[in-house]
């Protein structure tokens, strides 16, 4: 049995929508580009949406916006992939680095005060919803207060999570999401930048199309960072089922809690807050003993396991040399033991029953060795 640890959900209407595009014979940006731009900013509650080609390109562009440039200092976070932080350097900036909580994966508040204390001229924070988990919102948002930064929300991993009801990607001044294939919604590539700010909105629509408000009249050096029409018909489908898909994962993630929380010797399953729903791009275990051995043993049945992420990106070498070394402990922890397994929408119950009694034989066979 091979059980994959994500499967895109696409199907005959995402088809279709793609083959009347074709037929149009407009497949760069146009209609469909608008409409779906105009339908995902509804969807969050906000009031302008820029699509554009990769979610990395979105993140790049909302920081450019946003005016961030060279010798600027930008807080993150050192548990994300490398976009996050690539994204800074590309605007010439500086990533500063700030540990996480250890029961999230995200940004902690209380480590973020503490640097911004720290580091004086802080311009921006980028959060990111890791696994799409929301990050602590109100603390976050008390120190944007305080503190006067920009707040840039990381949404790569959390389409359709929720705060207090809220959706994320409606908090900061921006936000930016990715709709590559193994996301909660997929475009094949691509990615969004939200705002309520229509001048934010028209510098980012100048940015991924060579600077230009009008064809040929070039006002600001930009790039080509477009998305194509066939992209936006994909996503215009996949947003119509998103809540449905969702809730698919978060069925399939109070399974797992369900029959894997009596492991606790071995494993600590996703802590969620309150006040957030969540929405489970992965379920990702904290294996307590025995991660990479558990790694190789489930995908020796046959079934996809990943480390989302091996090496916290304070510690990725194209980075060493460019910044102070620097300690964060939970990040480096979590490295050692997370270990994420499948909990996409496609999942079968009979293929998750697998999973779990692969864990539990795991388990039990370690056990007896150690005895």
């Amino acid at each position: 049995m091979k059980i994959p640890l994500s499967v895109p959900c696409l199907g005959e209407v995402e088809k279709q929508a793609v083959l009347e595009v074709l037929d149009s014979g407009m497949l760069a940006r146009g209609k469909q580009v608008e409409a779906f731009e105009e339908e995902f900013a509804h969807y969050l509650g906000r009031k302008e949406a820029v699509a554009t080609n990769s979610g990395t390109s979105a993140l790049f562009v909302a920081l450019k916006a946003l005016g961030v440039q060279e010798g600027d200092k930008v807080i993150t976070t050192p548990f994300t992939f490398v976009a996050t932080a690539s994204s800074i350097l590309h605007c010439g900036a500086l990533p500063v680095f700030c540990d996480v909580d250890e029961r999230t994966c995200n940004i902690d508040p209380e480590k973020l005060e503490a640097t911004l204390k720290k580091e004086k001229g802080v311009k921006g924070v980028i959060i990111v919803h890791l696994y799409g988990v929301p990050c602590a919102m109100d603390d976050i948002l008390t120190l944007k207060e305080k503190y006067r930064f920009f707040l840039l929300e990381d949404c790569a991993q959390a389409h359709g999570a929720s705060y207090k009801g809220k959706k994320v990607g409606s908090f900061g001044e921006m936000g930016a999401f990715s709709f590559y294939p193994t996301k909660n919604m997929t475009t094949g590539e691509g990615g969004m930048v939200v705002t309520n700010d229509r001048v934010l909105a028209e510098k980012c629509h100048m940015l991924i199309s060579h600077g230009s408000k009008r064809r040929y009249y070039h006002e600001i050096l930009g790039y080509n960072f477009r998305m194509t029409d066939i992209a936006a018909a994909i996503g215009r489908v996949q947003l119509k089922k998103l809540d449905q898909l969702n809730e698919r994962r978060r069925k399939h993630a109070d399974f797992y809690n369900r029959v894997l929380s009596p492991l606790e010797d071995f494993l600590v399953t996703p802590w969620v807050p309150q006040e957030a729903v969540a929405v489970f791009h992965q379920y990702t275990l904290k294996i307590l003993r025995y991660r990479d051995e558990l790694l190789a043993f489930l995908r020796e049945q046959g079934i996809a396991c990943e480390i989302y992420y091996p090496v916290p990106l304070h510690k990725q070498p194209f980075l060493q040399g460019m910044m102070d070394e620097v300690s964060l402990p939970v990040a480096e922890c979590l490295a050692n033991r997370v270990l994420s397994i499948p909990v996409h929408p496609l999942l079968r119950e009979d293929e998750r029953q697998t999973v779990v009694d692969s864990i539990r034989k795991f388990f039990d066979e370690e056990s007896l060795r150690c005895r």
